[in-house]
């Protein structure tokens, strides 16, 4: 890959980092937005847990945009997408 290819997925990779964060924090702006797609994973604590969901976005999309902490924040961003399936998954099973 080229020096500016390199950049511009740098930059891409920042800006998927700002938005997942900037998500994050229109869980607590606009929850209305999210209890659609919260409460099926979290039938039983749904605004407790949208509160947690986005707290989690905020602080992933923080480290993802920062190019030094990006690692750690991908880590999260996977231990995060466990988290929300393994949820959905047994919410289902009932």
């Amino acid at each position: 890959m080229t020096e500016s290819n390199s950049s511009r997925k740098s930059t891409l990779v920042t800006v998927a980092g700002a938005g997942l964060s900037a998500t994050g924090l229109a869980h607590f702006v606009a929850p209305d937005m999210f209890r659609g797609i919260t409460a099926p994973a979290f039938p039983n604590n749904t605004d407790q847990m949208l509160k947690v969901n986005g707290g989690i976005e905020t602080v992933v999309g923080a480290l993802i945009a920062v190019p030094r902490t990006r690692k750690a924040g991908l880590i999260g961003l996977g231990l995060y997408g466990a988290h929300l399936a393994g949820n959905m998954a047994k919410a289902q099973l009932g």
